[in-house]
């Protein structure tokens, strides 16, 4: 399973881009407004640091207006990959756009039909929410465990990239769903690798090797 970061901050990309194991990035109109920089300038500036799909979404509500922005926003960068939501207009917008060879995310997918009608459009990812369905008292990993079945049986390409993940258990459970991404915010990203075992076990051995340096650092010395 890939790993996205859930993000339009460029501090945060940069960080996590650095430890060699970033696929890809989401963004959204709320995390986009929150940076306070041009749209384009910063979605080419996330594209630039990160090589993997890097997701943008259209603010248009109307079919023609998201395939109009559509076009723009894949002109941006070629890995660029616009979003849309799975509405009516959004599939509309889908069904062109993939015919012309641009990727599209369908997201706030929340169903199982749903995701078939945004595969059937043609869409190259579809984003169910995970932790939204979980703050309603449904099983989110249960979703995305259907829909990757329901692909899996019937071949359609669309990939299965798991949303609104609150905790790293969400990460946990996307993986073992069939899940073929996860994307996630920074700090749950930077939970993923923490443990207090980890920690524990790095001081132990500095610990042991600061006692020892002087006649360790003679013995290499020595041959």
């Amino acid at each position: 399973m890939q790993l996205f970061l859930d993000t339009a901050n460029l501090d945060e990309i940069r960080e996590i881009a650095a430890w060699g194991v970033l696929d890809g990035i989401t963004t959204n109109p709320s995390l986009v407004s929150k940076e306070k920089q041009d749209f384009k300038k910063l979605v080419q500036e996330i594209c630039q640091i990160v090589p993997g799909p890097v997701s943008a979404e259209v603010i248009a509500t109307d079919p023609q207006g998201m395939i109009k922005e559509g076009r723009e926003i894949a002109k941006w960068a070629p890995n660029v990959i616009v979003k849309a939501p799975l509405t009516p207009a959004g599939l509309q917008a889908t069904s062109v756009l993939s015919k012309e060879g641009i990727k599209v995310n369908v997201t706030l997918c929340f169903s199982t039909n749903q995701a078939l009608l945004a595969a059937r459009a043609g869409a190259y990812f579809v984003s169910p929410f995970v932790g939204r369905l979980d703050d309603i008292n449904q099983d989110g990993s249960q979703l995305i465990q259907e829909i990757a079945d329901m692909f899996a049986i019937h071949d359609l390409e669309t990939k299965v990239l798991a949303a609104s993940i609150r905790n790293p258990v969400h990460v946990t459970q996307a993986a073992l769903a069939g899940a073929d991404i996860a994307t996630m915010p920074y700090k749950i990203f930077k939970q993923l690798v923490s443990h207090p075992l980890t920690d524990k076990g790095v001081e132990s051995f500095l610990a042991d090797w600061n006692k020892a340096k002087d006649s360790v650092g003679a013995v290499v010395a020595a041959k």
